[in-house]
């Protein structure tokens, strides 16, 4: 009896823990502080907390089926555009800390969690590099490839509409795919103020 007893005790325990919620606090549940003053850099860190943001958000509560979601057979999938989402969001850092994109990329091989984390790690450390920065130190942000020995750089300008306007188009993407798979953004969230309320 005294067994059975330990053992009905384990498997409650254990349903227990497996249904707690995960306290790791990952960053932009709420958008930051912003910044007191409109330097050049201050403007780039804003902008990436606001797409900081909206990923978290949008990727908050997926289910395997709206990661497996895809409006069409030629299209990326949910997952596959949360993966295309962490590249840009390297890149982005890589512009932040003046560091080459080196090519061929590197294939990760993570789950979702891992690059939902990633992702708004990588955004938030770049939102960091970023703040303070003045107009000199924002021009020498350089978006760099190589390959070999081989080098191109292009101006920051071209980091604006490719990769940082890029992440926030295919963020949006992600938002309409899991409203067509059924399970849209939670109610409450506020892309306005930066802030979730209920939550």
């Amino acid at each position: 009896m005294r067994i059975f007893l330990i053992i009905i005790a384990f498997i409650y325990t254990t349903n227990l823990f497996a249904q707690m919620p995960d306290k790791t606090e990952l960053p932009y549940r709420e958008i930051p502080t912003h910044a007191e003053e409109y330097l050049p850099g201050n403007i780039v860190s804003r902008l990436i907390d606001g797409l900081g943001f909206r990923f978290y958000w949008a990727t908050e509560g997926l289910t395997q089926e709206d990661l497996n979601y895809e409006p069409s057979e030629n299209s990326r999938s949910t997952f596959e555009t949360v993966q295309h989402v962490y590249d840009l969001s390297v890149t982005i850092l890589n512009i932040a800390n003046q560091a080459p994109n080196i090519r061929p990329y590197e294939k990760t091989s993570m789950n979702f969690k891992e690059y939902r984390s990633q992702t708004l790690i990588n955004l938030k450390q770049a939102s960091e590099a970023f703040l303070g920065k003045t107009e000199e130190e924002i021009v020498a942000c350089k978006v760099i490839f190589q390959k070999g020995d081989a080098k191109s750089e292009y101006p920051f300008w071209n980091g604006i509409n490719g990769q940082f306007t890029d992440a926030i188009y295919h963020t949006g993407q992600i938002v309409s795919f899991r409203r067509s798979s059924g399970n849209p953004v939670p109610s409450g969230v506020n892309v306005f103020t930066g802030k979730a309320k209920h939550y």
